[in-house]
């Protein structure tokens, strides 16, 4: 009679998964994709190495896993951050922009990682998935003013993916003042997106 799992054994199991992603997030925010080697995860989950390879195929699908885990809940604040509440346009990109920043600042080791830090090929491709995720949250904010009038008429995919790549960029360049940082890369979303009406008074 072949065996079958019994719900006790699928939870203890799906249990033992969740506390190694757990452990490889704290590895992750402690010191990025270079510290999070499957020995080094495995120890801090108590459990033996091993067992990480029973509930992933390989050291690439336990940091695919780690990485859109960590990634989720950036996402969802950038996202959270242009509401469509009845503010402009540009003031929801200018609180996109500072979200993301300010979110990356306060975790600068686990920002590199999702942004910047040489990776396998399979987190190359959650990271590009990450980036397109805010490239489309920032055109989804910027068609919608050029909808309804107060931006001029553009490519909003492009000049999406350029302020994404200008804010990932400026964001792993090591600068040191933070508050600074924040307001520089405000204003330059605020410029790179100038309401209609400013351009008809020039």
């Amino acid at each position: 009679m072949p065996y079958r799992p019994t719900e006790r054994t699928e939870a203890r199991r799906a249990q033992n998964r969740e506390r190694i992603v757990a452990a490889a997030l704290e590895q992750l925010r402690d010191g990025g994709y270079s510290s999070a080697g499957v020995q080094a995860i495995a120890a801090r989950a108590g459990v033996a190495t091993g067992s990480v390879y029973r509930h992933f195929e390989s050291k690439s699908d336990l940091a695919a896993e780690v990485f859109r885990r960590a990634a989720a809940p950036e996402l969802a604040a950038v996202d959270e951050a242009t509401a469509d509440d009845g503010r402009s346009a540009r003031e929801r990109v200018a609180t996109a922009a500072e979200t993301f920043a300010r979110r990356a600042l306060a975790g600068r080791t686990q920002a590199y990682a999702l942004l910047a830090e040489p990776i396998d090929p399979a987190v190359e491709a959650e990271r590009l998935a990450f980036r397109r995720g805010y490239r489309d949250i920032f055109a989804r904010t910027i068609e919608q003013g050029i909808e309804r009038g107060e931006l001029p008429p553009q490519d909003a995919q492009t000049v999406a993916a350029a302020i994404v790549g200008a804010l990932g960029e400026a964001l792993v360049s090591g600068a040191t003042d933070e508050d600074a940082l924040v307001e520089t890369l405000v204003n330059f979303c605020m410029n790179a997106l100038p309401a209609t009406r400013d351009l008809v008074r020039t």
